[in-house]
């Protein structure tokens, strides 16, 4: 444990450091909440993010760290020296490129790696844990939950350990709720809830908000200008654009479908993908395409559009329907096994189309500016405070948190 302890000091990584302000005047414990994230796919960043935002604003007595879960385990990058790339690079390559098919096999293969691992894993979370001493620990990753929750309960047992599902369902067992390890759930769905009873999880410990976490970007009252703004991209008055997005890393899928929809105007967000920002730029169309690159931005431009065509990942459409955007996604045998149900709640609430694929999106396009009237009414019902929500729940676990000092647990 000593020799933990000295290499996590040396080199472990946080955002913000979560030592700073660890004792008041009066010596009383401050209010430490580390909230786990990881960088495959670019979600889990984005709502730890947007969660430390809200707390911080609301709870200025809270030091609220971002902690990378990947440099907690591997801080010195043994598995990229090895392997030549971090494994969330890997991840977000297979996102960009497109090529997702196996994942779901490839989960169970990694899930069983991370069991034989799960000494060595608690082992280091536990040392972390005794460095950093938090009042609460959240997570907001998939997969590694059991042994984040066995570390916590080996270290501290009075801690707090809650898990925010940042995506709308589970994908059970072992991917967001471990019976045994799972202390307090929020989760944004009410299939996710009963998922979470039917492994095992009592409905006290599960908390109900209306939604996926988003960036309070999207509830700022905004200042925009949008019909001059949208005649300075070329946009004509009376143009329906479509917003094309496929996460922070893009996706090859974005130019057939900027192909297709040559004669429809459109804003292309291509994330960090900058061979896909080349490439679109020099395909031709018939209609204004505007193609953007990374942007912290991604509220104004959705509100510059009428509707979004991209893959049902729980983040983007959530956005995408908090900006009053009906929306086209795709379901086949390339879609994460996670973000299936996904599509289902889009076809049964009616927000949009699910199409087989993006090789006829135009039709797509059609039925949705056919029936946009509608389906922008049906959007308009859904009121998605889940940020909010959540930092209330937060507030209320840690109020009835008894432990005022970390060294008390009995660690």
């Amino acid at each position: 444990m000593r020799k933990l302890l000295s290499t996590i000091r040396s080199d472990h990584h946080v955002d913000s450091d979560p030592s700073d302000d660890k004792l008041k005047s009066d010596g009383v414990a401050a209010k430490r909440v580390a909230l786990i994230y990881f960088d495959a796919g670019g979600g889990h960043r984005a709502a730890a993010t947007a969660l430390q935002t809200v707390l911080s604003a609301q709870c200025p007595d809270w030091t609220v760290s971002l902690v990378d879960l990947f440099q907690v385990l591997d801080p010195q990058r043994r598995f990229k020296r090895v392997t030549g790339f971090a494994p969330e690079a890997y991840y977000n390559k297979r996102l960009s490129s497109g090529f997702t098919l196996g994942l779901a096999q490839e989960l169970k293969l990694l899930q069983a790696v991370i069991r034989l691992s799960h000494p060595k894993l608690v082992a280091r979370l536990k040392a972390y844990w005794s460095m950093t001493e938090p009042s609460m620990v959240v997570s907001l990753v998939p997969n590694f939950n059991r042994a984040i929750g066995h570390s916590i309960q080996q270290a501290s047992p009075a801690t707090p350990f809650v898990t925010v599902m940042t995506d709308m369902a589970d994908h059970p067992p072992h991917f967001w709720v471990e019976p045994g390890f799972t202390q307090h759930l929020i989760c944004g769905s009410d299939h996710a809830v009963a998922q979470a009873i039917g492994q095992g999880v009592s409905e006290a410990q599960i908390h109900r908000v209306s939604g996926m976490l988003l960036s309070p970007h999207f509830y700022a009252e905004s200042r925009l200008d949008r019909s001059a703004v949208r005649r300075e991209l070329g946009f004509k008055h009376d143009d329906l654009v479509g917003l094309v997005m496929f996460g922070g890393h893009g996706s090859a899928a974005m130019k057939r479908i900027s192909t297709q929809l040559a004669h429809w105007p459109l804003i292309l967000l291509c994330g960090r993908n900058q061979s896909l920002i080349e490439a679109l730029n020099k395909q031709p169309s018939n209609a204004a395409h505007h193609v953007v690159g990374f942007t912290q931005d991604v509220a104004n431009h959705m509100r510059l559009a009428d509707y979004f065509i991209g893959k049902p990942g729980p983040g983007s459409i959530s956005e995408a329907l908090h900006c009053g955007l009906p929306v086209i996604v795709a379901r086949n045998a390339w879609t994460m096994p996670q973000e299936r149900w996904n599509t289902e709640w889009i076809k049964s609430q009616h927000l949009g189309f699910v199409v087989p694929s993006f090789a006829k999106i135009g039709q797509a396009v059609d039925e949705v500016v056919a029936n946009l009237k509608q389906l922008q009414q049906n959007v308009a019902k859904l009121d998605n405070q889940a940020i909010y929500e959540a930092v209330h729940v937060l507030r209320q676990i840690m109020a009835k948190s008894k432990r005022s000092v970390w060294g008390q647990s009995g660690f």
